[in-house]
């Protein structure tokens, strides 16, 4: 996938820069203005933009809107936890097809440096309406300065899809020690297919690449206690599961198995050990993702039952 140029910008918008600016939380309703033909923003929370004050995610100083003439042309809203003081991404952007300059324009001038993550259906290459409205956005944040890192895959198991059943060669043990979860993840680290993860290495090298890891570990809100590195019967180190809650409900925060045990599908023994923990543990549904390209990780998913329900297109 590349961000290739779409639609059709009417040339005399690129010579007039729009109002752009942050909402209050007076002017809220401003947002929901906006036409989205393509329907992409809907895809985030099947609900529509709220507010926190309204009990959803979104805050009205981190929610942008570019207009011509009183008329919103794009908007965007970017998102954080309830503790963050600093938004964590860009998951709602829209622009306008035929204004995609508007949209570069509103991300040059909120100045907000954190990722675009572009959430679309299973199929939306495959409806003309939802691809044409997707590409405009992939054009707007390409023109704003950012560039494709990766296309993931997003899963969502529930228990119609049926429990996989342990393949019972490992053991799992909690690790309380974060220097030793640390570790691991720098060995998963150093030779991985993950995007985001070889991204931050060639940005700030393994070690911190490592630590970010773990801080979003940290970040989730299910307990430490979670977290459990796996062994063969022999003792030795396979790997790490994370299973987690984020905000939106459980999740599969992390599998990584280190280099020296790849080639036996390990990795499935965790994702699966992962599912029941959190079925364990009251789940009804489980979200995962991996990265487009990294088939054995897809290849398990699809094998413990997981179907895909969303693409993400992430920019950095």
């Amino acid at each position: 996938m590349t961000a290739a140029p779409h639609g059709n910008p009417h040339p005399t918008h690129d010579d007039a820069r729009p109002v752009v600016r942050a909402l209050t939380e007076e002017d809220v309703p401003l947002f929901r203005t906006f036409e989205d033909p393509g329907l992409v923003g809907r895809v985030i929370t099947g609900v529509g933009y709220r507010t926190v004050a309204e009990g959803g995610d979104y805050r009205p100083e981190w929610t942008w809107v570019a207009l011509r003439e009183g008329r919103v042309v794009a908007r965007a809203a970017w998102w954080g936890g309830k503790d963050d003081t600093e938004p964590v991404n860009l998951n709602w952007f829209d622009v306008l097809e035929d204004d995609i300059e508007a949209g570069a324009e509103l991300l040059r001038q909120a100045r907000f440096d954190v990722e675009y993550e572009l959430i679309l259906p299973a199929g939306w290459s495959e409806d003309p309406r939802t691809r044409a409205a997707a590409e405009a956005r992939m054009e707007a944040v390409t023109r704003a300065g950012k560039k494709l890192l990766v296309e993931r895959l997003r899963y969502r198991w529930t228990p119609d899809n049926g429990l996989p059943e342990r393949p019972g060669r490992l053991e799992f043990r909690a690790e309380p020690d974060d220097e030793v979860i640390l570790d691991v993840l720098r060995r998963v680290h150093s030779a991985t297919l993950d995007a985001h993860a070889r991204h931050a290495i060639e940005e700030s090298g393994l070690d911190t690449a490592a630590q970010e890891e773990l801080d979003f570990f940290h970040w989730c809100p299910s307990p430490r206690e979670w977290w459990q590195l796996a062994y063969t019967p022999q003792d030795e180190l396979v790997g790490l599961h994370i299973p987690a809650h984020n905000p939106g409900g459980p999740c599969i925060g992390f599998i990584g198995v280190v280099p020296e045990q790849r080639g036996h599908g390990y990795a499935y023994d965790l994702l699966v050990e992962s599912t029941h923990f959190l079925v364990e543990h009251g789940a009804e549904f489980i979200a995962g993702a991996t990265d487009d390209g990294n088939f054995p990780m897809a290849a398990n998913f699809t094998k413990a039952g997981y179907p895909v329900t969303e693409k993400r297109i992430n920019f950095v």
